[in-house]
């Protein structure tokens, strides 16, 4: 037993038809800095229109800024998925004015590293509304037009965290598993209709999240660019894999804990999480 062998490729553009991809409005969560200004880059690199949203419009404006003088067509929408009227806001701000979103990059989200029963509580479940709740309802919203159309990507951002429990990053791990299992499932649910789902699993990413998460412990042996981790998703976005996890060590994390017992991996992790 294993992971697929389609669950990783490091040739981006090995079957990857990105051209699909030119002309068609893409809609990043998220998308201010790390993964998702990543994300929105490589989209707009393959000829994608971008609608960038997230909570600080003055980083939104300075992307667009970036995009636009290389030809991008861009509209910000500023949003907090932490309020659950903000997928219907972003919803209606594109779809409701007119536009045909093709792409959905679902990749908001929250990570709080500490002890449960110590952290606020509104902290974790803001933890669960971004990662879990605007995720699904986002997807709720866009993927029946999706349908109609027969045609459509979706991504959506889980985490190698998401193969095993977390102590300290507990509420993190459980979301982005959710993550993972939703994305697998409406992935075999809508192929039929000609919509792409891929859930993308990257290890520690270079960007701002482990300085705002405060889970440093948990960078390993060092970071992988977001450049990188964006230019394999988009690609296995194109060619319709399901899981992309976008390097070595993470597949292999991925890999050893199907053969691990949980009580020992949690053991571990608690111990070195809480020396660290």
């Amino acid at each position: 037993m294993g992971l697929p062998a389609s669950t990783i490729h490091y040739d981006g553009s090995s079957m990857a038809n990105t051209q699909d991809f030119n002309g068609k409005w893409a809609l990043v969560t998220g998308a201010s800095a790390g993964i998702g200004a990543a994300l929105a880059r490589e989209l707009a690199r393959h000829g994608a229109k971008i609608i960038l949203t997230a909570r600080r419009l003055d980083r939104l404006q300075a992307l667009a800024s970036e995009l636009e003088a290389k030809g991008t067509e861009v509209r910000i929408v500023t949003a907090d998925l932490n309020d659950p009227a903000a997928p219907q806001q972003i919803y209606d701000a594109t779809v409701g004015a007119g536009l045909v979103v093709d792409i959905l990059i679902n990749n908001a989200g929250l990570g709080q590293f500490g002890a449960f029963h110590e952290s606020p509580v509104e902290q974790e479940l803001s933890q669960v509304r971004v990662n879990c709740e605007a995720m699904v309802r986002l997807s709720r919203l866009f993927v029946p037009h999706m349908v109609e159309r027969g045609r459509g990507w979706v991504l959506v951002l889980a985490s190698t965290a998401s193969f095993q429990p977390l102590p300290y990053f507990a509420t993190y791990a459980a979301s982005k598993a959710f993550d993972r299992f939703f994305a697998l499932g409406l992935a075999a649910e809508v192929a039929r209709f000609g919509v792409k789902v891929t859930v993308l699993c990257p290890g520690p990413t270079d960007s701002e999240f482990f300085d705002v998460s405060r889970a440093a412990v948990f960078k390993g042996g060092g970071t992988q660019p977001a450049p990188d981790v964006a230019r394999l998703a988009i690609a296995a976005l194109a060619r319709g894999q399901r899981m992309i996890i976008p390097n070595f060590s993470g597949w292999f994390t991925a890999f050893m804990v199907r053969f691990l017992p949980v009580g020992l991996i949690t053991y571990f992790v608690e111990r070195g999480a809480r020396l660290a």
